[in-house]
């Protein structure tokens, strides 16, 4: 299961416990720290007074708030509820969200009958809190009761509090969890699984729950039962429920690392039973008694990548299951997103970054047989969400130059087009086209690339990548490229630009060989791999140096800190967004210690003798002209510590290197905690990557 983090309370205690340093800048780790805030709003406002003096940031912010509160949207559905759906729903007049509830009937023919639940903008006004929408989890199969969490501000930590779908009230006495980063799920109707943080020791080194309660209703939480602790050592301990056909089923997992876990199925008695899944491999899904799960290492005969299944019936009874066979995706496919109905598998993969989408139902013999749904081909294909009895699954279907089409699938039927948005802008000025550049050691890295239809010559190109955590980067319409700053691409490619999104090695773009090549001591081949990209952009005349801009957020911040690093002389704009940056102390802030699977641990001598090579902030050196950053981040991300682009800004300003700064108080790791805030970003970085590579106003 990914993470990433802790409640907000806890970020300083956190940076308090790291070793000492000689670093001069560990002052800008205390988050709400007074010399901190006021050195974060002088480079802020230095920053606005720069950006927002382009004659067309106004417009481009008010264009980007248009099409973000635009009420022509898709109200994608977050979950299926028997026979309604449900969906959160932001506009101008509601920035926080409306969370409410259809008729699943009107809603698949395209006529949602909308009743709203919880006004999210209203409740946080009533209790004077800043609440950002985290979800709802209701109890199936009458899904009355749901646990309902939001934060304050964004943060990764929530407050779950039971709520009435009936009554459309929150439940008086009914289970209420405080502010923390809880992990909570029902087991029945009157019983709860809670990890939280129950004090001194109950969680783990990387700020998670290490110890489940099963909490019974009408008692206090602090009286209800251990079932399971982890060790302090652990990421963390989660409870997962998944409602299928035959019954409820109920897991402890336990994350020993961040890519390794143990899994353990509730009994009938209340017990405990281990599942005998490899440490490595991602549970998916359950689908009658066969859980589903997708292996990350060979198993015997089955490939890695491999959808397998294992009988949870046979769990139970003999504690062992023999893995069958699901499916099994080519050499260039990479299975991305599975999801159960009653009776049907719906699983979406990815063919050479293209998504396809297939329903598998199990035979009685053991197999599965497999159809793919006719989807329009060479476009990303989102699996949102899938029904029970009625056995539909929902997914959105766009391009870089395709607006999303939201289709609905039914067993034994054609796809049928519930609603379709219309164009932001005039396609047919534009191409997209995929590309495939060779990197250092041989492999050959597919990218997509949108410019203006008929260009010649070298023109201003921004790359975004990620690079990393199995997360692969799958083109969407350009008005949400790139990850958080709206309609960016938009704005750069209409302009004459080039816009190119990379699938470099470390994401799941083909699997997991592709995420595990760049892991620890083979980071530098996903920095290699943007580079091969950047020259290759070159080498085909879309583009030259000097003209080139890298993107990159959360561990891509990591990323194209260390490109701009390495090759200077190759990248001459820099957008880095929720950075992790100084890999000597990543692992002592926040969550860090969690991703130690991922990129090795600075403690260790063996390991930091590779990190130190690529270390972002460690790796600055005075002398050298690097390309004026943009950074931007929270003060409330409780995930990716805003010490890192703090720390990273201080030392390129003592270097005597330009930069720029944009830090916003609420959103957490995702920065925007509303559409006015993402506008804002997407016209201060429109602005700022016109100064940079288009050289107006430089």
């Amino acid at each position: 299961m990914h993470r990433f983090l802790l409640p907000a309370a806890s970020l300083l205690l956190l940076a308090a416990a790291a070793p000492a340093s000689d670093d001069p800048y560990l002052w800008l780790e205390e988050v709400e720290g007074k010399r901190a805030l006021t050195q974060v709003r002088e480079w802020n406002a230095a920053t606005e007074a720069q950006l927002t003096a382009d004659p067309k940031y106004e417009s481009y912010r008010q264009r980007a708030l248009a099409i973000l509160d635009d009420k022509e949207q898709i109200a994608t559905p977050d979950r299926i509820m028997g026979d309604k759906v449900a969906n959160l729903w932001r506009d101008a007049n509601n920035p926080r969200g409306l969370w409410r509830i259809s008729p699943l009937a009107a809603y698949r023919a395209g006529r949602p009958q909308w009743r709203t639940v919880i006004d999210v903008d209203a409740l946080g006004r009533q209790e004077g809190k800043s609440w950002v929408w985290h979800g709802a989890n209701c109890l199936a199969p009458d899904y009355r009761r749901c646990l309902v969490s939001v934060s304050p501000g964004g943060t990764d930590a929530d407050v779950v509090r039971e709520f009435d779908l009936g009554t459309g009230r929150f439940v008086e006495g009914g289970f209420n969890i405080p502010e923390a980063k809880s992990s909570v799920t029902w087991v029945d109707s009157d019983t709860l699984l809670v990890g939280t943080d129950y004090g001194r020791g109950s969680l783990t080194k990387s700020g998670y729950p290490r110890i489940l309660k099963l909490w019974k209703r009408g008692t206090p939480l602090a009286s209800a039962r251990t079932l399971f602790e982890g060790e302090v050592g652990d990421v963390g301990v989660d409870p997962i429920a998944i409602q299928s056909a035959t019954r409820r089923w109920v897991f402890v997992d336990r994350g020993k690392t961040f890519w390794t876990n143990e899994r353990h199925l509730l009994t009938p008695t209340g017990g405990l039973v281990p599942v005998p899944l490899p440490a490595d491999a991602e549970l998916e899904d359950v689908i009658g008694d066969q859980l589903i799960a997708k292996l990350q290492s060979p198993l015997g005969r089955f490939r890695a990548g491999t959808l397998v299944a294992y009988s949870l019936r046979d769990i139970l009874a003999r504690g062992h299951a023999e893995p069958r066979l699901v499916m099994a995706p080519t050499a260039k496919q990479a299975i991305e997103e599975v999801s159960a109905s009653d009776n049907i598998l719906w699983v979406k993969a990815l063919d050479d970054v293209s998504g396809k989408l297939f329903a598998l139902t199990p035979r009685k013999n053991g197999t599965w047989a497999s159809r793919s749904i006719a989807l329009p081909a060479n476009s990303t294909v989102h699996l949102l969400a899938v029904g029970g009895k009625v056995d539909v699954a929902f997914a959105t279907v766009e391009g870089m130059l395709t607006p999303p089409a939201l289709y609905a699938v039914q067993r034994g039927g054609r796809p049928s087009l519930v609603q379709r948005l219309p164009a932001k802008f005039d396609a047919a000025t534009r191409t997209v086209e995929q590309r495939f550049a060779t990197s250092k050691d041989g492999t050959k890295v597919p990218y997509f690339l949108v410019r203006r239809k008929g260009a010649t010559g070298p023109v201003p190109a921004l790359i975004h990548a990620y690079g990393g955590f199995r997360a692969a980067q799958t083109p969407g319409y350009l008005t949400g490229q790139p990850y958080r700053a709206g309609p960016l691409g938009m704005f750069w490619t209409e302009e004459g630009n080039a816009y190119v999104l990379a699938n470099i090695r470390g994401g799941g773009e083909y699997g997991p060989d592709w995420h595990k090549s760049v892991l620890r001591e083979n980071r530098q081949k996903s920095f290699d791999d943007l580079h091969a990209v950047a020259e290759d952009l070159i080498r085909t005349g879309v583009t030259a140096k000097g003209r080139i801009g890298i993107s990159g957020r959360s561990n891509g911040g990591v990323l194209v800190g260390a490109a701009m690093n390495q090759r200077p002389d190759l990248y001459s704009a820099v957008i880095n967004g929720s950075p992790l940056l100084d890999m000597k102390r990543y692992s002592h802030l926040l969550a860090g210690a969690s991703w130690i699977d991922e990129y090795g641990d600075p403690d260790k001598p063996a390991d930091w003798a590779f990190m130190s090579r690529y270390s972002p902030y460690q790796n600055l050196k005075k002398g050298v002209r690097y390309p004026a950053v943009f950074f931007y981040s929270s003060t409330k991300d409780d995930r990716v510590h805003p010490g890192h682009a703090r720390k990273m800004a201080a030392r390129l300003e003592e270097y005597g290197n330009r930069f720029y700064f944009h830090e916003y108080l609420e959103g957490g790791h995702s920065v925007g905690a509303d559409n006015a805030e993402d506008a804002k970003r997407a016209a201060l970085l429109m602005a700022y990557l016109k100064r940079e590579l288009v050289g107006a106003g430089r």
